[in-house]
């Protein structure tokens, strides 16, 4: 930037030199020279501080991790690379079988507990029954008993006689008391339950849902709007959901996940405000200078941020910039400005809007030097 506005000055003066007849002498060379280097001291001063401008901006994009969600073989990779997707839309597909096989399991464990249910109400029913039925013969052992005690406090029976009724009826009541038992533990089994339901039913139907939760993990799917790139993955291969291997990458293109960042030093946003214009120029179309709008300034910078450790923090001068999110108003969509490209962005702000311009000729300077590039031969890249 320095170097354009001196060429500038430098072109100037020599217009000037030659318009007025200049004598060229080292008083005049001096003049012009100091006069040159307090003015473009001043300028950049203005400029920077009240129209920042970075070199430092790029097209950030959120990813997404693809991990399948349960273990198996990819039988199907139907998405597209590149190709728009929807949330929901099908990514890949494992092998459902196996998973298919345990739902069957547990629908029938499930209805076998459900028909062990109805069971269980049938004992509790023939339990009471017989509690019933032990109870009534204990009350006619009881009644036999009290008129033998009659016939004997009169002598008409026997001891003999009497202790074979007492005898009858303490089996009666011991067979009431295990009638009794037999009936609270059919009672027991019966009501064990949780939420109203059977705790066996209940635990196959939790059983259950699991199984059919991973069976519907067999088919992954797109989280949202946006894309897949480099798509490697085929059927065949078997997917294990480790979280350090994900099996492709999704990329994000909501509105909340992408957008143009741009890194200034600290000491030239003093002055930015939401709503600022911006301009920018991208290294992906030379010469050409978009309109955008700044949309926010982070509060916080990434060098200063402290993550949990098992150490002291070493707390190391650093310089960190500040970012400022830039809204794009112009339509980009027909250029070929692919995610991730870079940019350089100028910031006008309502102070010193003179000196604006300057900002704005130097920038499409810069644009215009994107016209010029090189791409180096006889390396080993990629596509070489």
């Amino acid at each position: 930037m320095e170097l354009l506005l001196a060429g500038i000055y430098i072109a100037f003066c020599w217009v000037i030199f030659k318009i007025f007849r200049i004598p060229v002498n080292q008083w005049s060379l001096a003049t012009a020279t100091l006069g040159g280097i307090f003015g473009i001291v001043i300028i950049l001063i203005v400029m920077n501080y009240n129209h920042p401008f970075t070199t430092q901006a790029r097209i950030y994009f959120t990813v997404t991790p693809i991990l399948p969600g349960v273990r198996g073989r990819v039988v199907e990779v139907p998405v597209t690379p590149n190709a728009p997707l929807k949330a929901g839309d099908v990514l890949f597909q494992l092998d459902p079988r196996p998973f298919q096989y345990i739902v069957d399991q547990k629908k029938a464990q499930l209805a076998e507990a459900e028909q062990d249910v109805l069971q269980l109400k049938a004992a509790l029913d023939q339990a009471t029954a017989e509690k019933e039925r032990m109870t009534a013969q204990f009350r006619l052992a009881q009644e036999n008993y009290d008129r033998q005690q009659q016939l004997f406090d009169t002598d008409v029976i026997s001891r003999a006689t009497l202790d074979t009724f007492a005898r009858n009826l303490e089996t009666a009541r011991q067979s009431v008391a295990a009638a009794t038992a037999a009936e609270e533990g059919a009672r027991l089994a019966y009501a064990s339950e949780i939420g109203g339901t059977n705790t066996t039913v209940a635990g196959l139907q939790a059983e259950l849902a699991t199984a059919e939760y991973d069976l519907e993990q067999t088919v992954t799917r797109a989280p949202g709007d946006g894309f897949v790139t480099q798509v490697s993955l085929r059927p065949g291969v078997f997917a294990v959901p480790i979280p350090l291997t994900p099996v492709m990458v999704f990329v994000n293109t909501g509105p909340n996940d992408t957008g143009l960042v741009a890194a200034f030093q600290q000491n030239s946003l003093q002055r930015v405000k939401p709503g600022d214009t911006a301009e920018i120029a991208f290294d992906a179309v030379p010469g050409q200078i978009f309109n955008g709008e700044v949309f926010s300034v982070l509060d916080a910078i990434a060098a200063g941020q402290i993550l949990p450790s098992g150490g002291v923090q070493d707390f190391r001068p650093g310089e960190g910039r500040a970012i400022a999110r830039i809204r794009l108003t112009d339509d980009i969509s027909n250029y070929q400005i692919p995610l991730g490209s870079a940019a350089q962005v100028a910031i006008l702000t309502h102070h010193a809007h003179h000196v604006a311009l300057i900002r704005r000729i130097l920038l499409r300077m810069k644009s215009w030097q994107n016209f010029v590039f090189m791409e180096p031969h006889g390396g080993g890249g990629v596509g070489h």
